[in-house]
Formats: C-alpha cells, sequence, structure tokens
C-alpha cells in the first residue's frame, strides 16, 4: 500500500491532538508525519504509534516532500502559510475559515459531496463544526425531500473556541468551586454556570459570522442556493460536545416514522429517539463518538411539512478532525 507523508498544522492545540488520534485510530497511511505548531511548542514533542516525534516551528519551507498537509491553527495562520505549502505540492485540508467561501475551493462532508473532493487546486476546506454535525444529520432528509427552511438554536461547548475555551471553562469552575475569583479572557463573559449568546463578531444583519457561516456553508455544500437557514449560536459550559434544536421545512409532507428510517440508514449518524425511556441525545453520550446523534424527533406543531428534531456531535471529532481525515481518505483513493 502507498503510504502518504502527513504534516499537522496546530498540532499541540485541541484538534491537531485529535487529529493525530483519529489518524492512528483509522490507520492511515502515513510515511513521514511531521508536527507543525507556534514558537510556544518549540521543544516539545507528542507520541504518535508508541513512538516520540518532535514538534517543529511552522515556517514556509515545512512543506518539502509533504503530501497531505492537515491545518488547524486559525485563519490568519492558514492564509499566510498555505500558499506555500500549495505552492510545495502539498494539498492541504483546512479547518478554518479562511477559504471556506471561495468558489474554488470545495467545502466537503464525505458523507454528503464526496465528488468535490477531485475539484480541489490544492486546498479543501473543512465546514464549521455546527454546519458539519447538523448537514450530516440531516442530509438523508433531504435526499428524500427537498429542505426549503432550516432553523436552528445552537448549545456550542467551549472546545470550538480551542484548547484555551477548554482551559477557560476548567478555570472558572474551580474558581467558582473554591471561592476565588475567576478571571475573564476567551470568552465575552464568564462561562461557567452561563450561557453566552454570541459567537464570532456581530454582522450588520444582527447575525454573528457563526450564524451566517451556517446559512453559506450549507448552502456550498449542498449546492442549494435556495435554502434558507436562520441560526442563533449560543456557547454553553460543556466542553467539546455541540448541541443544536432544529425544525425543518421540506417540500413535502414527511412522517416522524419516516425521518426516523432514514436516519437509521444514514451514513455517521445514529438514531438515539425513545423519550418515554427518556433517551435522547445529551454531550455525556456522544463526546468522543464518532458518529453524530439525532433524537426528540416529531412533527412541528406550528408550520406545515416542519419536522423537529435535537441533534448533538462531538465538535473535535464529525466538527473538525475526524472529517478533516476522512477527506484525506477521499484525497488517497484519488491519489491511487
Amino acid at each position: 500500500m502507498r503510504k502518504f507523508n502527513v504534516a499537522v498544522v496546530g498540532a499541540t492545540g485541541a484538534v491537531g491532538l485529535r487529529m493525530l488520534e483519529v489518524l492512528d485510530d483509522r490507520k492511515f497511511p502515513i510515511g513521514e508525519l511531521k508536527l507543525l505548531a507556534s514558537e510556544r511548542s518549540s521543544g516539545s514533542s507528542l507520541t504518535f504509534k508508541s513512538e516520540k516525534i518532535p514538534v517543529e516551528v511552522l515556517s514556509k519551507n515545512s512543506f518539502k516532500g509533504i503530501d497531505i498537509a492537515l491545518f488547524s491553527a486559525g485563519a490568519s495562520v492558514s492564509r499566510e502559510y498555505i500558499p506555500s505549502a500549495v505552492k510545495s505540492g502539498t494539498v492541504v485540508i483546512d479547518n478554518s475559515s479562511a477559504y471556506r467561501n471561495d468558489p474554488e475551493v470545495p467545502l466537503v462532508i464525505p458523507e454528503i459531496n464526496p465528488d468535490d473532493v477531485s475539484l480541489h487546486r490544492g486546498i479543501i476546506s473543512n465546514p464549521n463544526c455546527t454546519t458539519a454535525i447538523m448537514l450530516t444529520v440531516l442530509y438523508s432528509i433531504y435526499k428524500f425531500s427537498r429542505i426549503k427552511k432550516i432553523i436552528v438554536s445552537s448549545y456550542q461547548s467551549v472546545s470550538g473556541a480551542g484548547q484555551k475555551g477548554i482551559n477557560e471553562l476548567e478555570e472558572q469552575t474551580g474558581c467558582l468551586i473554591g471561592g476565588k475569583k475567576l478571571s475573564v479572557s476567551k470568552f465575552p463573559h464568564q462561562i461557567a454556570n452561563n450561557v453566552i449568546p454570541h459567537i464570532d463578531v456581530f454582522t450588520d444583519n444582527g447575525y454573528t459570522k457563526e450564524e451566517m457561516k451556517m446559512l453559506l456553508e450549507t448552502r456550498k455544500i449542498l449546492h442549494d442556493e435556495k435554502i434558507a437557514v436562520s441560526a442563533t449560536c449560543v456557547r454553553v459550559p460543556v466542553k467539546s460536545v455541540h448541541s443544536m434544536a432544529v425544525t425543518l421545512i421540506t417540500e413535502k409532507s414527511i412522517s416522524v416514522e419516516k425521518v426516523r428510517e432514514l436516519i437509521t440508514n444514514a451514513q455517521g449518524v445514529q438514531l438515539f429517539d425513545d423519550p418515554s425511556r427518556n433517551i435522547y441525545p445529551m454531550p455525556v453520550i456522544c463526546e468522543g463518538e464518532y458518529d453524530c446523534f439525532a433524537g426528540r424527533i416529531r412533527k412541528d406543531i406550528a408550520l406545515r411539512n416542519a419536522i423537529s428534531l435535537w441533534i448533538c456531535g462531538d465538535q473535535l471529532l464529525k466538527g473538525a478532525a475526524l472529517n478533516a481525515v476522512q477527506i484525506a481518505e477521499l484525497l488517497i483513493k484519488i491519489k491511487k
């Protein structure tokens, strides 16, 4: 089997660490593995397949001989270093927002639009974590009856803000328990014992960039410029699982039983739906799981041809690291 030289950019971050775990777990055919991060990580090392690998400082010369680079170090880093990687002949899978809206860059969820991978010109974008989790669940419904509108409220974990977000929740929780004064830095307000209806910056229409990503990325992934999405994105004091309350309006009426059947047969999704026994998706169930989970499925009583449901998925996995590695797996199939 051919092996591929892989670089992980942002290797010491929350998503980067999960990328390494997923590469190992899914037995990705790696030849050379290069771990790249900022100068703060200089001199450190990470263990991969029982081997200690040094973390190198990212530079524009880091990509010679690298076949695939997984980037998860933020949009500014992506914009600065990805062009150099592409010039080196590396195909980049970027987890940031830097290229998601570029019409020449595919935006891919492998369960939905795998063929778009072959359209790349050196860069493939990973969707926003909330979009990835939501669409993975909804796509089987969309195929059965086109979805016209999606109304979604997200309850997003602190891992969406990286390792600093996780650390801030843990530190603030410790301060509250210990009766100490807590500090706020990563989020606009205290996150421990709180929810914050504000993720990313506000735009002129009153929605945040995070909320607009759900609209724009949904349209691009589904190749459907007419679908409408209205999102309210909320940060909650949960470590790594995003949850969503979703109402979708379909072109034709669809029964709850049919929705359950579609989700049961969908790739990358588990039906977890028996309210009579208090069975529905929750972060404590979904953390560390590759699949997304759906439950609380019901006919919406306020809207025609509408279904409401509850969705959960691990932000660090399907929302980031897993989706990126799945894209890499599609790439190597093309390269064979």
